[in-house]
């Protein structure tokens, strides 16, 4: 049999139907139960398939999470790939980029925390299956601060601040989500704005804020601007 039948055979098809089916089945019970209680064994009961069949596509708990990681990075990079392309200027692009990022952790909060929420006890991701999906979101506003070189340097200029962001830039000089020719002061910017964002997402969706607004997607959109002035002055 040829290779291309082997791919596209009864097996091939049978094979992405069951995976399609356990990351279906996966992300409901990652929202239900959350990252710590996810069990494989809960999960091929809700597919109504053995545990031991389940084994033939993922191993244990632990590659269910990373398959459930994987999924999560790329979609939620799909959507910012998406509305940032229809941007031409820096600034617009940035600001459809931090509307995209929260809308996809509003409608997907599980997979929000599991990103980028507490880690789970007793799991690793691996960096060799996860780092390439997880970069594209980096890569999309590195794409961005490449306008931002020219800005005026409202980052300061404590030379802390500075030597910091310079080691930094050294020990990241090989990595995709750094800018090519990258300058210290921008790229210290950058991680502040990305942690800005986050940081004012997580408190939204942890409803870490309590009383203090109860218009969350005004002061969002105000942290958005206190960020675009950031990185473009």
């Amino acid at each position: 049999m040829s290779d291309d039948n082997q791919a596209t055979g009864p097996r091939a098809r049978n094979r992405a139907a069951v995976e399609s089916r356990l990351r279906t089945v996966g992300h409901r019970h990652l929202a239900e139960h959350g990252a710590a209680g996810l069990s494989l064994r809960a999960v091929a009961r809700d597919m109504e398939i053995t545990p031991s069949a389940l084994y033939r596509y993922v191993r244990d708990r632990d590659a269910l999470l990373t398959l459930l990681i994987v999924d999560a990075y790329t979609d939620l990079a799909d959507s910012i790939d998406a509305a940032v392309a229809r941007h031409r200027s820096g600034r617009t692009r940035f600001t459809a980029f931090a509307g995209a990022l929260r809308d996809w952790a509003l409608a997907n909060p599980s997979e929000y925390a599991l990103l980028y929420g507490s880690p789970v006890p007793g799991y690793r991701a691996p960096r060799e299956q996860t780092n390439p999906a997880g970069e594209r979101p980096l890569i999309a506003l590195a794409s961005i601060l490449t306008d931002a070189g020219s800005a005026p340097d409202v980052a300061g200029t404590d030379p802390r601040v500075q030597s910091a962001a310079a080691r930094a830039l050294g020990l990241l000089s090989d990595d995709p989500a750094v800018p090519a020719g990258a300058d210290a002061a921008v790229l210290a910017r950058g991680i502040a704005v990305w942690n800005l964002l986050l940081g004012s997402i997580t408190s939204e969706l942890f409803e870490q804020l309590g009383p203090v607004t109860d218009d969350p997607a005004t002061l969002y959109a105000g942290v958005v601007d206190l960020g675009a002035a950031l990185l473009f002055g």
